[in-house]
């Protein structure tokens, strides 16, 4: 087993909240099916308006046309500029109490799927959240947006840049993210992957992998 040096963190569903949570209170709101909104964003996956926003292809403009589209075409209209201010979660204190322990010892990068929405890497909906937020994100030495580089999970190359900005080996990093499908890639690289469904169990997991007991 080669030895960790890095922590790889997944940042929206991670060290903020799941948007999910967001998605289904919406759904629940206006009596749309539960999870209609990831059924949206899970077709066509590489090519649909959320991974052409992602990438940075489009703006919000365009996202809030083609998504209403998609949407329409499942069954139920939902205009994109009614989903972007559901990205936007709460920090989880002990996860960042996490990462600050962690970066003693290690290397720690963020890792973003975001669109150049709202304020800042985490799409805050306020100037005062993207301040939090930009505090979190002082913590990582690398931080690498979807938005930004063109790339986005769970494409390989996006994992990969990562790597080269650390100046580390897949094999030499955990992954944290709470999606599935972008563990897979990762793992497939040689990374540790921890999938996040509840932070602290989670943090538990990366805790025995990398030696340390985390608070």
């Amino acid at each position: 087993m080669n030895p960790i040096e890095a922590v790889l963190w997944d940042f929206g569903g991670v060290v903020t909240t799941s948007p999910f949570e967001a998605f289904r209170r919406y759904e629940q709101a206006r009596g749309l099916p539960q999870d209609f909104i990831r059924s949206v964003n899970a077709t066509n996956i590489h090519s649909n308006a959320w991974a052409r926003m992602e990438r940075g292809e489009i703006g919000p403009a365009e996202f809030d046309t083609l998504f209403r589209d998609e949407s329409t075409a499942l069954g139920h209209t939902v205009d994109g500029r009614d989903v972007l201010p559901l990205l936007s979660g709460d920090v989880r204190p002990k996860v960042v109490a996490a990462i600050r322990q962690i970066r003693t010892r290690y290397r720690v990068a963020c890792l973003t799927n975001n669109m150049s929405a709202g304020h800042g890497p985490a799409m805050a909906q306020t100037p005062e959240r993207a301040g939090a937020i930009a505090e979190v994100m002082e913590l990582f030495e690398v931080v690498v947006e979807s938005s930004k580089t063109g790339l986005r999970k769970p494409e390989p190359a996006f994992y990969l840049k990562a790597c080269e900005l650390l100046g580390i080996e897949p094999a030499n990093a955990v992954f944290l993210d709470d999606l599935g499908v972008n563990l897979k890639p990762a793992a497939a690289l040689g990374m540790r992957t921890i999938k996040v469904v509840d932070a602290e169990t989670a943090l538990a997991e990366l805790g025995e992998i990398i030696g340390m007991q985390l608070q």
